[in-house]
């Protein structure tokens, strides 16, 4: 058995390297785009007197590396070839992944917003899987910034207990034309702010509780009914994560995203993809942290003698080391199993595997960076190094992305039999 990394995928992250020191540097260090890395990272990025909303030169600077990166081939690269892509598999995609984060802040790669120059699409994915002619014809504009599609799926009083959602869609005709009024709440729809559309998940049959009967639609961001409610200030600002209502929503027949009934299969196609990659960013960020903590302890001579040399700063380090390298070693083994099975198979078979490494993976990026903050004393603790940053946005994804307790509930229900083949 071979783990090690293959020769192409080796070359590939030295192109990457290259193509950042090339391209994006430059653009990072350009017009002072450094605050929104630096200790001003917070107040560059975030409009205060707008809600909390990202500032537009800050969503401008991102598109700038994204398109810098499409041009170069790169942001596509797990996108489908005839799409542009590469047919990047999960496996490179968590390689990938780690490499970025364990880079440490930077316009290559930016954990707060998932944004990459090499892409995250899980949306494209499911337009690609599950869309229509007319909806995969969205693709090439998602990915340019031409449509943004948010994930309408989380409820203000249901978390991340989709089946028990209280938005409902129910079939009418308005001035002849067939369709659907939907009436609900969402929260945390990411993106809301600029979107053009939302996946949005209702219930259109069955019980409370039901896998089966919720359906997704492609709602128009700015149709009749659709309010933002409030912005959620959170642990990290800037915020783009709503609170939306929908009100007496029209939407025609051809606003039906799959199979009526079957939304959830586009739901697990969208977070099983998301969460094995967010875990591989969770990990390449401990990487980081616990890699600078490492440098700074032997570098740092307090009373004469390097702080490397205390057993009571080595230890802890040593067992957060050897957490990340067994985490390593099943991410990239369950990215690996990912790539031969189906989404159907992934969720009756591996999905326990996948939330193993999304909480773990939060949790020990959590872990490090509070770890980095006391090597470095007071000045770990300050804006001035990004550890508290790290911190704060990897404990939001504890908690807001159900990375803890809810996917923990899929591990036991492997675990304990009551989830698992054979029970779907």
């Amino acid at each position: 058995m071979d783990f090690s990394l293959p020769a192409d995928l080796v070359a590939y992250l030295g192109e990457l390297d290259r193509f950042i020191e090339r391209e994006i540097k430059p653009l990072e260090e350009a017009d002072d785009n450094i605050r929104f890395f630096d200790h001003r990272r917070e107040w560059a990025r975030t409009d205060f007197e707008n809600g909390g909303l990202p500032r537009h030169e800050w969503e401008a600077l991102l598109r700038k590396a994204k398109d810098l990166a499409d041009a170069a081939g790169h942001l596509r690269f797990p996108v489908p070839k005839e799409y542009g892509g590469k047919d990047g598999s999960n496996l490179w995609m968590a390689v990938i992944r780690e490499h970025f984060a364990a880079k440490g802040l930077g316009l290559h790669n930016d954990l707060q917003n998932e944004h990459s120059i090499v892409g995250n699409f899980p949306v494209v994915t499911m337009l690609d899987r599950y869309g229509r002619d007319d909806q995969k014809a969205m693709i090439d504009g998602s990915i340019k910034g031409k449509y943004r599609i948010t994930f309408g799926l989380t409820e203000p009083h249901h978390g991340s207990d989709a089946t028990h959602m209280e938005t409902r869609a129910v079939p009418a005709t308005r001035d002849n034309v067939k369709g659907w009024i939907i009436n609900g709440e969402k929260m945390w729809t990411t993106g809301m702010h600029v979107a053009t559309h939302c996946a949005l998940f209702a219930r259109t049959s069955g019980n409370d509780g039901d896998a089966r009967g919720i359906t997704c639609f492609l709602v128009p961001a700015r149709s009749d009914g659709v309010k933002v409610e409030e912005y959620m200030w959170t642990f990290n600002m800037p915020t783009d994560h709503p609170r939306v209502s929908f009100t007496d929503v029209f939407v025609p027949e051809d606003a039906q995203f799959g199979e009526v009934g079957r939304g959830l299969s586009l739901a697990q196609c969208f977070v099983h993809q998301n969460r094995i990659r967010q875990a591989a960013s969770s990990l390449g960020a401990a990487v980081y942290c616990i890699n600078e903590s490492v440098k700074y302890a032997r570098e740092r001579k307090p009373f004469g003698r390097p702080l490397a040399e205390n057993q009571a700063i080595q230890f802890p380090l040593v067992e957060l080391a050897t957490q990340a390298e067994m985490l390593r070693l099943l991410i990239r083994k369950t990215a690996w199993e990912m790539d031969k099975l189906t989404e159907e198979q992934i969720e009756r078979t591996l999905s326990d595997r996948v939330s193993m490494c999304n909480y773990f993976a939060n949790r020990l990026c959590c872990e490090s960076a509070d770890r980095a903050m006391q090597v470095h004393g007071g000045m770990g603790y300050s804006r001035h190094k990004p550890f508290e940053h790290i911190y704060r946005h990897h404990r939001r994804y504890r908690i807001t992305e159900g990375s803890e307790e809810i996917q923990m509930r899929k591990v036991a229900g492997f675990l304990f039999g009551y989830m698992g083949p054979g029970k779907h």
